[in-house]
């Protein structure tokens, strides 16, 4: 079952185009990744899906829906893991999940022991009382993780998860990743890290310059185009140059 469908997509910002015609599909229980550099259009392309922000042109359905006609029944349905912390500083971590759980309308009954539950499942239910200032980085990271699965989201859309963490935070992240996996989750996420594209999801659309240059499994990447995940992208990227420049 396809949950995400984009059909030339587009979108422009003055005279800059972020995201320039791409098509791809998402489909139920998968985890899809966006893979490219800073600036390639994968942020953009993601708060498209999301309904943060409308597109130029083309269309994008989330659970058969209008991005553009439906923005509060889709936002509903998925959870948020941002690239940016906008945790609240003045909370603590516990209190930031349930102060978030009000916008789903969410009763304290319900909201209470679901919370729980999300910190033992990022393993952070000993800095419940704790401030979010005392929070290292990683710990951060997977707050806003548990934070994006408070409503129990159809669909967890997360814009580079591990940004910034050290090697152990990042595989912290990775081993949330793989449960939700386990439990038939559907993932979106964006990254730009060669190594967690390879490992945690099932099929990457590369891009660059907000064109897709190639999507697939990383396993039918590798195979197609030779070597490792990195070398097929700089292959293609390279390529993709060498084509314009010609």
């Amino acid at each position: 079952m396809v949950l995400v469908k984009a059909e030339n997509l587009v979108k422009h910002y003055g005279t800059l185009c972020a995201v320039d015609s791409i098509s791809f599909e998402i489909r139920q229980g998968e985890c899809f990744g966006f893979l490219g550099p800073n600036g390639a259009g994968k942020t953009t392309a993601m708060g498209i899906i999301y309904c943060f922000m409308p597109p130029t042109s083309g269309s994008v359905t989330v659970f058969g829906l209008d991005v553009t006609e439906q923005p509060s029944a889709i936002k509903s349905r998925i959870g948020v893991m941002p690239q940016d912390d906008n945790l609240d500083p003045d909370l603590s971590v516990f209190q930031n999940l349930i102060v978030y759980a009000r916008y789903f309308d969410m009763p304290k009954k319900v909201s209470e022991p679901r919370a729980w539950e999300l910190l033992d499942f990022v393993e952070l239910r000993d800095k419940a009382d704790v401030n979010i200032k005392s929070l290292s980085g990683g710990m951060k990271r997977r707050l806003l993780l548990a934070r994006a699965l408070l409503n129990d989201p159809e669909l967890l859309i997360m814009d580079e998860p591990t940004v910034g963490l050290d090697p152990h935070s990042r595989h912290a992240v990775w081993e949330n990743l793989d449960h939700l996996k386990a439990k038939g989750s559907t993932i979106v996420l964006t990254t730009h890290y060669m190594e967690e594209a390879e490992k945690v999801c099932d099929k990457v659309a590369i891009m660059d310059n907000g064109r897709i240059i190639e999507t697939g499994s990383p396993a039918d990447l590798m195979q197609r185009h030779g070597g490792n995940l990195e070398k097929v992208y700089l292959h293609l990227t390279g390529r993709k140059l060498r084509e314009e420049l010609a």
